[in-house]
């Protein structure tokens, strides 16, 4: 009993030690993508921006207090209904052919429907944190939501630059991780999940495609005028 007492204790324990593991592999992982897909990121550079996260970081185990508090006088139902409607707005208006933010060498920055997004998706993750335990436990939710939602379009973009056929098979590395995290969740989100996918990946360009027959052109008077004759002569 007593060793069972024991192992029951210290499970947390392990729990957080892993998700604290996955966190930093996940930031390693993220940076060293960067410096193999990515030419106009030098050590210099490298080091600024791992300067700058840790200083966010150090910011943002600060703010957890402040989260975890946030919304204690709102109802939960308020903050699931929120919660949702923004994960949905940036499902609509986030740039899924760019970044969240500019990537390095960059001479654009990223549209505002993108800057929508990114905030719609941050908000969403303080309402989630806010109901959390501990502020630890919003201190690990908010780092987490960050690395996916801010650190991981970056990520994508730069080895979409790099290879379609790497960016391809990182994308069904990322579905395949995803489904089976999913299905050990519970099965019925699978089979949505699943059958989203394929709904989206599969038959919608398939319907795209198929309607290009019926497709014409309306030719009047608002066209461009054409020139009958050749203007050299």
């Amino acid at each position: 009993m007593e060793g069972a007492t024991d192992q029951v204790i210290e499970r947390p324990k392990w729990k957080k030690v892993a998700y604290g593991g996955m966190q930093t592999g996940l930031l390693a992982l993220g940076f060293s993508i960067l410096l193999l897909t990515t030419s106009q990121l030098s050590v210099q550079h490298f080091s600024r921006y791992f300067l700058n996260i840790s200083l966010f970081m150090c910011g943002l185990y600060n703010l957890a207090p402040i989260y975890h508090t946030l919304t204690r006088s709102i109802s939960s139902d308020s903050i699931v209904a929120l919660t949702v409607s923004l994960l949905i707005v940036h499902l609509f208006l986030h740039d899924y052919s760019g970044s969240t933010i500019r990537p390095p060498g960059a001479l654009k920055n990223p549209n505002l429907a993108s800057n929508i997004s990114l905030n719609a998706s941050i908000v969403a993750s303080v309402l989630v944190a806010s109901r959390l335990p501990s502020r630890l436990h919003v201190f690990a939710i908010m780092l987490f939501s960050l690395q996916i939602f801010l650190f991981a379009p970056l990520i994508t973009f730069c080895i979409k630059k790099y290879s379609n056929r790497v960016h391809l098979g990182f994308s069904f590395a990322l579905m395949s991780m995803t489904l089976s995290v999913v299905y050990q969740l519970h099965g019925m989100l699978f089979v949505l999940l699943l059958g989203l996918l394929l709904f989206i990946s599969v038959v919608c360009p398939y319907w795209l495609i198929r309607i290009q027959e019926y497709k014409f052109e309306i030719n009047g008077p608002w066209d461009e005028a054409k020139l009958c004759f050749d203007i050299t002569e």
